[in-house]
């Protein structure tokens, strides 16, 4: 197999794991982002991750909590066939000569460069899903039943190509995602290849064991959220806003008016569970993709 057809099969596998680990917290991530906030001397509608969780099984039983997977799911494979891919082109680029393990500055580049190309596949996938994730908390408070505006996945893409502007609304919110994934994969992935080379006490990487693999990926996937995490916010509530009655013109809009009205820790609603979820997400993701790339090697 060549090195593309290598990382398309190895990220597909890794995303998978990822996806299968992670979605319940980031369902309840975006949850907390979107739900309203309540009026003056009223309860939000979920008061924190552990009520959003609670309330979500009650409501919508145990698949609410993994609303809108089907999207992401069908999509893990190009995603991460662009991921790795793009990730693995820039390594050719970058590296000085051939074989040559990459610096962890070179590391930093080629993560940007796949969040650049990821960013595209991403802002419409991340649009579906919010909306079906995000629809019970933003039927309002007074209700514990589910107000159904979407059916599913093709619900949404046909509703925002009618009734939103056609292809150009499912790129809604496309600056905040690569103000995202840009930086954040930056990130990641120079944190990831920082800790393997800690760990193993030089370049040479490749005799690491699973345990090394998994603290190295989950804490290089907690570094991509802890940084980036405020962007994410911003993405998720620019994506479920009305589009006829918009709250934000834009993510400097959204920005400010979240800042003025909730102060800085309205940029960080559903931090928890996000970084919950990344930690065993991308310990997963990571180690998958590092086991299937060496068992085709």
């Amino acid at each position: 197999m060549g090195d593309v057809a290598k990382d398309l099969t190895a990220g597909t596998i890794g995303g998978a794991a990822q996806l299968i680990c992670g979605h319940p917290f980031d369902t309840i991530k975006v949850k907390l982002q979107s739900q309203p906030v309540p009026p003056p001397g009223q309860l939000p509608k979920y008061s924190g991750a552990f009520d959003a969780v609670k309330q979500t099984i009650a409501s919508e039983g145990p698949r609410g909590l993994y609303k809108g997977m089907g999207v992401p799911l069908a999509t893990v494979a190009a995603f991460n066939a662009v991921l790795f891919s793009v990730r693995g082109q820039m390594e050719t680029l970058v590296r000085s000569n051939p074989g040559v393990p990459l610096t962890v500055n070179q590391q930093f580049v080629c993560g940007a460069g796949a969040g650049v190309a990821v960013s595209i596949l991403a802002c419409p996938t991340e649009l579906i899903k919010c909306r079906l994730q995000a629809q019970s908390a933003l039927a309002g408070s007074e209700t514990a039943t589910v107000a159904v505006k979407y059916g599913g996945p093709m619900d949404v893409v046909r509703h925002v190509l009618r009734s939103e502007g056609g292809i150009r609304g499912l790129f809604k919110g496309l600056v905040p995602t690569m103000a995202r994934e840009i930086p954040g994969n930056a990130i990641m992935f120079g944190v990831y290849e920082a800790l393997k080379q800690k760990f193993a006490g030089g370049t040479d990487t490749s005799g690491l064991s699973r345990g090394s693999l998994i603290v190295a990926g989950g804490l290089a996937g907690a570094s991509f959220w802890f940084i980036v995490y405020p962007t994410d916010v911003i993405k998720s509530v620019i994506q479920v806003d009305d589009y006829r009655n918009p709250k934000f013109s834009g993510s400097f809009d959204a920005f400010r008016k979240i800042q003025a009205s909730q102060g800085f820790k309205g940029l960080y609603k559903g931090f928890g569970p996000a970084m919950a979820r990344s930690i065993p997400a991308n310990a997963a993701c990571f180690l998958a993709y590092e086991m299937t790339r060496s068992a085709l090697a």
